[in-house]
């Protein structure tokens, strides 16, 4: 009596197993796809909301702070809100007339540099006519009439685009409000309305789960955007660079878009040195960037990171170039916290599988880490 299958019906299970998952995995990305398409549908209301979600995370600890010495949560959340709104004018209020001030000198200084890199062309080892230069002005200038029509049309556009941005504003400082206000509620109204099991419902666990990471997250971009500000920003007052405190400004933004907001905001620094100073100037100033940001990258951000996101430089870049790719700056901004919330509930559903199988899985995880530390 036979006591195995034959090869032909192992092979059939194989393939009815692996036809099961594929079909899964179909599915699930069919459901991706609507999804986004679903999301880009409301992306005009879900975008306020997000920000304000970010911006909670910040404001929050004041407000918690406040509310705990019995201040009325509307009143703690107002001043706070007040405050945000204080610092924010008041540091646009500084770099706006420095930018007025110093713009048409760097325009002049640029048309100069301009002047200097198509000297150099034309000389050794170049060798570059006027007639190559003049063809190549002639080509561009074409072009950009060609596409007078979209510039135009891209002109008015943009005050659309203005109402929208103004929009946007004014629904996330109200959204931010009323999360403030009547966010401690929503946890425990949410697991009245699932079920908890046996305390809380797995929903609010992972929402309680991404919230903390969220301002883990933020709060570790924060000090490393200011650390780098500080330092980077110390260097360009030094050297007297113009629109220092612009670049001090963009430095501290482009610190919440990992890796690539703290290149384009080196980038920038250094090119208007080189502009408006002298190549040893931009040197120094590049030199002073790459020691920030080896700094950053090998001493700080990697020991605040461990605590917040836990997630790898790879990921972290790869999210950032496929935000940046579909949804521009916004969607570079995004990436990062959208992945470590993503991460947050991978992991969660890994832990619950594997509870429900029996496994110690944090006992493990702790085993591992142990393992990897002595090694």
């Amino acid at each position: 009596m036979r006591k195995h299958p034959t090869r032909g019906r192992v092979f059939l299970a194989g393939l009815r197993s692996t036809s099961i998952v594929c079909l899964q995995m179909i599915l699930v990305l069919a459901f991706l796809y609507v999804l986004m398409i679903v999301l880009a549908k409301f992306w005009v209301v879900l975008l306020p909301v997000i920000l304000a979600i970010i911006v909670c995370t910040v404001l929050w600890p004041p407000v918690r702070w406040l509310r705990a010495r019995r201040v009325p949560p509307a009143a703690a959340v107002i001043v706070v809100v007040l405050l945000a709104l204080g610092v924010v004018g008041g540091v646009i209020g500084l770099i706006v007339p420095s930018i007025v001030d110093q713009a048409p000198d760097l325009a002049n200084k640029a048309v100069d540099g301009i002047q200097k890199v198509q000297d150099w062309a034309q000389g050794p080892p170049l060798n570059i006519g006027d007639e190559q230069i003049s063809s190549f002005v002639d080509e561009i200038t074409a072009k950009l009439q060609q596409s007078a029509t979209a510039i135009a049309s891209g002109v008015f556009s943009g005050v659309g685009v203005a109402t929208s941005v103004l929009v946007t504003l004014f629904a996330t400082i109200v959204l931010v409000f009323f999360f403030l206000k009547d966010g401690p509620r929503f946890i425990p109204w949410l697991n009245r309305t699932m079920g908890v099991a046996p305390e809380r419902s797995h929903l609010g666990e992972v929402l309680l789960q991404m919230w903390n990471t969220l301002g883990g997250f933020i709060r570790t971009q924060a000090i490393v955007s200011f650390v780098d500000a500080a330092l980077i920003g110390a260097g360009l007052l030094i050297l007297n660079i113009p629109l220092a405190g612009v670049l001090i400004v963009i430095t501290f933004l482009g610190g919440f878009i990992p890796i690539v907001g703290a290149f384009v905001a080196g980038a920038l620094a250094v090119l208007i040195a080189l502009v408006s100073a002298s190549v040893t100037k931009a040197l120094i100033v590049l030199g002073i960037i790459l020691v920030v940001q080896q700094l950053e990258g090998n001493v700080l951000q990697p020991w605040l990171q461990a605590k917040s996101m836990n997630l790898h430089a790879v990921i972290v870049l790869l999210s950032v170039t496929l935000g940046g790719t579909l949804y521009g700056i916004t969607g570079a901004f995004l990436a990062v916290p959208a992945v470590s919330c993503l991460a947050v509930a991978l992991r969660y559903i890994v832990d619950q599988i594997g509870t429900a199988a029996g496994e110690k899985v944090a006992e493990e995880d702790a085993a591992a880490a142990r393992a990897a530390g002595d090694g």
